[in-house]
């Protein structure tokens, strides 16, 4: 039997898994088969966020619009490679962005337009939170934004019967659960370690502190948290009519718990036991720590989330990732348009980020700030992408894109040196996110920012779609071994991994760069305040 007709038998009989990621710039989908380190199909969609009334948000009817183009898109790949359309899976799973806030009133109707990860009017109420948990909860946190809105006494808060997350939210409106995997429910409120749920004791404590300001008790709004491998419902008819808009699709098939992208990039990266870690990097960027114990004092750089399995997790998130080093980029590929050499994004990347390997080790003077929103682990309430050279830098494109790619990897660097104070111990990091789909560029850069060697896994640029259809595979294997196991079983026991360890003049050089880039956070606030 051929390997086509193998998954052609595969998807006919439903031996398959389908992984769906909202991402900041992409839907995408992915089909894994029995091995589910395989992807048999893939599908995406683009999309962008809008800013409305201030504030950072998707369109819902993007939501469904985007779904269904992605699916079909795969369902293409399929058709393709093997000759069949899907009509059905052994399991499905949803992730997206984690965060924000999605408010629903007694007809599940939409209360306020959605609030992304990205938006940082919430200060006020991360500030009393965080005092009231003696728990950091940051500005993106769901319960940041819920209080919020109590405190500026919002008009829709009164009415308020459900609030999730995106995930949450699609998994919902295809199977009717109103559930949440307990690593994207660990970005809404606390976990209880030992429960694996919502901490009952900081939900009395939220109660208390919001008193008559709302008719509502939080526990009654938040979606029910379940582990990973836990069933999580069935795709309806309706959700069916959803994602495949066509009719092919069948209803009935099992769903894993929805999970946020930092849960799944973990499962991308075989980051989910204690002292491993990753970092994915995407239109934000952040680095996720298992943790062997508590951290022993609260930090407003990070924040303790959870495994797709519950375990704790410090993370380190920088709203600002790799979107305005896309955006030169882009430059540079209209250039090659204007002066008819048009060329792929694939071959602009390779050819900008081979150019900065010849940059000098300290991009040569000049600084790149990458802040198209706020960025609170550097102290900036507003974003102003900049570029910024003295009289006497070396102004050459390697030292350019050297510094762009620096720039992405900059506000990491600082919120990872708290962890450095807290002991944190990693025997591996792991990377992934198309940012690594040069290879040996950024991961060498990254090695420089973290002062510890980089691993990238071949899967590295499918992310949190391929790490949700993993997921799902687990789900539908009964969930009989713990996450860790199955991933280092199943899943990764024949993964080739790329490591680099970082570069001694890489590490001088970015530790030069990042000196300047602290005494320039002046520059942003200056540039926010005038422009």
């Amino acid at each position: 039997m051929t390997a086509d007709s193998s998954a052609a038998a595969q998807i006919r009989e439903a031996r398959t898994s389908l992984g769906i990621e909202f991402g900041s710039t992409r839907i995408k989908a992915c089909l894994v088969g029995e091995d589910p380190s395989v992807v048999l199909a893939v599908g995406e969609f683009e999309w962008e966020n809008q800013l409305i009334d201030g504030r950072w948000s998707y369109a819902l009817d993007d939501v469904w619009a985007g779904l269904a183009a992605a699916y079909a898109a795969l369902a293409d790949d399929a058709e393709t490679r093997y000759g069949l359309r899907p009509t059905t899976f052994g399991a499905i799973g949803v992730s997206a962005m984690m965060h924000g806030y999605l408010a629903f009133d007694a007809n599940d109707e939409l209360l306020v337009p959605f609030r992304t990860w990205r938006n940082t009017s919430t200060g006020p109420a991360a500030a009393e939170l965080t005092a009231a948990f003696s728990v950091n909860i940051p500005l993106r946190w769901s319960i940041a934004h819920l209080h919020q809105a109590v405190i500026d006494a919002e008009p829709h808060v009164a009415a308020i019967t459900t609030i999730t997350t995106l995930a949450g939210y699609v998994h919902w409106k295809l199977t009717g659960e109103r559930v949440l995997g307990v690593g994207d429910a660990s970005g809404m409120f606390p976990i209880d370690d030992a429960a694996r749920g919502y901490d009952s004791a900081l939900v009395a404590t939220y109660d208390r502190l919001v008193g008559d300001r709302a008719p509502w008790q939080l526990a009654d709004l938040l979606p029910e948290v379940l582990p990973a491998g836990r069933p999580a419902g069935v795709l309806s008819t309706q959700g069916a009519a959803l994602l495949d808009p066509s009719g092919v699709l069948a209803p009935g098939i099992p769903f894993c718990p929805p999970e946020g992208d930092a849960g799944t990039g973990m499962v991308a990266t075989n980051s989910v036991a204690p002292r491993a870690g990753n970092v994915s990097a995407g239109t934000s960027i952040f680095a996720m720590v298992v943790l062997e114990r508590p951290l022993a004092a609260v930090h407003e750089e990070l924040d303790v989330v959870t495994t797709p399995a519950g375990d704790p997790v410090a993370m380190v998130h920088c709203n600002n990732g790799a979107s305005e080093l896309a955006a030169w980029v882009s430059i540079f590929r209209r250039f090659a348009d204007a002066a008819g050499q048009p060329v792929t994004a694939d071959a602009a990347y390779a050819a900008l980020f081979t150019e900065a390997l010849d940059g000098e080790a300290d991009a040569g003077g000049i600084l790149a700030y990458n802040q198209l929103a706020g960025e609170p682990i550097a102290g900036l309430d507003e974003g102003r992408p900049l570029v910024v050279r003295t009289n006497d830098s070396r102004f050459t494109l390697g030292n350019l894109m050297r510094a762009q790619l620096y720039g992405v990897f900059a506000t990491l660097s600082l919120g990872m040196s708290v962890l450095d104070e807290e002991g944190v111990v990693l025997d591996r990091m792991f990377a992934h996110g198309g940012v690594f789909r040069t290879a040996g560029v950024a991961q060498r850069f990254l090695a420089a920012a973290l002062g510890a060697p980089v691993s990238v896994a071949e899967t590295a640029s499918e992310g949190g779609a391929w790490g949700i259809a993993v997921l799902a595979s687990f789900a539908a294997s009964g969930g009989t071994q713990s996450l860790a196991d199955y991933l280092q079983g199943h899943v990764f026991r024949g993964a080739t991994f790329t490591v680099v360890e970082p570069y001694p003049d890489d590490v001088t050089g970015f530790a030069s760069y990042l000196d300047r880039y602290r005494a320039g956070l002046a520059i942003e606030r200056a540039a926010a305040a005038s422009l």
